[in-house]
C-alpha cells in the first residue's frame, strides 16, 4: 500500500521553516532541502492538480499513480543527488487581451510538477515571512478579490487618489535568470534547491517538436513560476517602494500588487509624478520594461472634489482604469455616496463571450443535456470571478448573449429542425441557464 503523508507532520515542518525565516529576516538559509523527504513528496503529490494537461512525455497523473511509491522514491533520490534532469516544458498559446495577441504557456511533465510543488512549499514558508501586505498574487489565504477590496477601500477612505496604472511588458518572458539568482541568494542558499531552480529556468521549451533554450524568462504554467515571479517583484517593486520611495513622499501612498499586475495610489499629484519619472528606470535596472501605452497616471479623485475640466467632459479612458480584469469608474451607491464601481473590462468580456460562443458552435450537435451542463459550468465559473457588486450589467450582457448564441446555433443544426423563439422558450424552461449572481458582495470587501 502506498505511504500517505501526515498533514500534522508536514505542517510542523512548514512552521519550523517559517519560524527560522521569521527569526532571522536578514539571514540567507543554507539548510532547507533536508525537509524534503518521501513524506513531503507525498504531500506535494496530493497538492498537485491531477486533471491538468500533460507535458512533453504525455504521462498523465493516473499513469504516474500506478507506481506512485516507486516513482516518488526515484524522484527523491534523483533530486537529492543532483541527477534529476528537468525536461523541457511543452509550449501552447492562449488568446490574450482582445485576442489579437497570444500568451505562451509552458506545461511541465507531471513528475516535474510534483517536484516543483515540493520546492515551492519550502520557498513559500520562507518568503511568506518577507512578503508585504500589499502583495496578493499566488499566496495562501489571499485572492484577487482581496486585492481589489484593498485598492477600492483605500480610494474610498482617501476620497479618491492619483492612480498609477502600470503594466510590465512580457514580464514572464524577460525575467533575468542571473538577477533572479542574486535575489534568491539573499534568502536561500541551499545547494539542492538552488540547483533545481537553475535546472527549471534552463530546461527550455518544446514547440512544434523543436526545443529552444531562452536565456531569460520563466514559463507561465509551471508550478514554481508564479512564486519565483513574486520573489523577483517583491525585491524589485515592493521592498523598493516601502524602503526607498514612501519615506520621500509628502502624502500618503499605497501599493497593491497581484503577481505582475499592480497599481500605485497617491494622495498627491506631485508625489505620483515623481514616482512615475523614476519607475521605468527602476525596472530597467532589472531588465524589465513598462508598457508605454498601458502605464499611465490617472486623476481618480471623487467627481465632487475635482475642479471642473476646461476641455469639457473627459474621455472614458481619462476617467477609468483597469485592474485584474475590471474597469473602475466613479458611481453613486444606493445611499448616494460616491464609490469606485467595477465592471468587467471590455476585452475580458469580449474574450469570455467569444470562447463560449465558439464552444456552442463547435458542439451544437451534442445532446441538449450535455450542452446545458457545460454552459452552466462555464457561466458559473464566470460569475465566480466577475460576480462582484455593481457589475450586474456586464454579467447580464454575457448571460443574454450566451442565450441568443445558443438559440442561433441550435437553429442551424439542420434546415428542418428550426428553433423558433417559442420552442427556445420551452427549452429554456426545461434547461434554464444560471442567471447572473453576485458572489462577492461589496460589504465583504469594503
Amino acid at each position: 500500500m502506498a505511504e500517505t503523508s501526515s498533514p500534522t507532520s508536514i505542517s510542523t515542518k512548514l512552521e519550523r521553516i517559517a519560524k527560522l525565516a521569521r527569526d532571522a529576516p536578514q539571514m540567507a538559509l543554507t539548510t532547507l532541502a533536508h525537509h524534503i523527504d518521501l513524506e513531503w513528496l507525498h504531500e506535494a503529490y496530493r497538492r498537485t492538480r491531477k486533471d491538468g494537461a500533460t507535458g512533453v512525455d504525455g504521462q498523465t497523473a493516473e499513469q504516474y499513480a500506478e507506481k506512485l511509491e516507486d516513482n516518488l522514491r526515484s524522484l527523491l533520490q534523483r533530486a537529492k543527488t543532483g541527477t534529476y534532469r528537468a525536461p523541457p516544458v511543452r509550449r501552447v498559446h492562449i488568446p490574450k487581451g482582445d485576442g489579437s495577441e497570444t500568451r505562451p504557456i509552458g506545461i511541465p511533465t507531471f513528475e516535474d510538477k510534483v517536484l516543483q510543488r515540493a520546492v515551492a512549499m519550502v520557498l513559500q514558508a520562507v518568503y511568506e515571512q518577507d512578503f508585504k501586505d500589499g502583495s496578493y498574487g499566488f499566496r495562501p489565504g489571499r485572492s484577487a478579490h482581496q486585492a481589489l477590496a484593498r485598492m477600492s477601500g483605500q480610494i474610498v477612505r482617501w476620497g479618491g487618489a492619483w492612480v498609477l496604472e502600470m503594466d510590465i511588458r512580457k514580464f514572464f518572458d524577460t525575467l533575468d535568470h542571473a538577477l533572479l539568482g542574486q535575489i534568491l541568494s539573499q534568502r536561500v542558499r541551499d545547494g539542492v534547491l538552488v540547483r533545481l531552480i537553475g535546472k527549471w529556468l534552463h530546461a527550455g521549451v518544446m514547440e512544434d517538436g523543436a526545443p529552444s533554450y531562452p536565456s531569460s524568462g520563466s514559463p507561465q504554467g509551471g508550478v514554481i513560476s508564479p512564486l519565483l515571479a513574486n520573489i523577483f517583484l517583491h525585491e524589485v517593486l515592493d521592498v523598493w517602494f516601502e524602503r526607498e520611495v514612501q519615506p520621500r513622499l509628502r502624502s500618503r501612498s499605497a501599493l497593491v500588487r497581484y503577481a505582475d499586475d499592480a497599481v500605485l495610489l497617491f494622495e498627491s499629484e506631485q508625489d505620483a509624478r515623481r514616482v512615475l519619472e523614476v519607475l521605468a528606470k527602476r525596472f530597467e535596472k532589472y531588465g524589465l520594461k513598462l508598457h508605454p501605452d498601458k502605464t499611465r497616471l490617472l486623476d481618480f479623485r471623487r467627481p465632487d472634489r475635482k475642479p471642473p475640466s476646461k476641455d469639457g467632459e473627459p474621455k472614458e479612458r481619462e476617467r477609468t482604469f483597469d485592474f485584474l480584469g475590471f474597469t473602475y469608474h466613479w458611481g453613486e451607491s444606493r445611499s448616494g455616496k460616491w464609490i469606485p464601481k467595477p465592471r468587467t473590462a471590455k476585452d475580458r468580456l469580449r474574450r469570455a463571450l467569444r470562447r463560449v460562443v465558439d464552444w456552442i458552435r463547435e458542439h451544437r450537435h451534442e445532446r441538449i443535456e450535455q450542452q446545458h451542463r457545460t454552459l452552466t459550468s462555464k457561466l458559473c465559473g464566470h460569475y465566480a470571478y466577475y460576480g462582484i457588486s455593481h457589475n450586474g450589467d456586464a454579467l447580464g450582457r454575457l448571460f443574454n448573449e450566451v442565450r441568443q448564441a445558443w438559440r442561433k446555433w441550435l437553429d442551424r443544426r439542420s434546415q428542418r429542425a428550426r428553433m423558433s423563439w417559442e420552442k427556445m422558450a420551452q427549452l429554456w424552461k426545461r434547461y434554464p441557464l444560471p442567471r447572473p449572481r453576485i458572489v462577492h458582495p461589496y460589504r465583504r470587501f469594503a
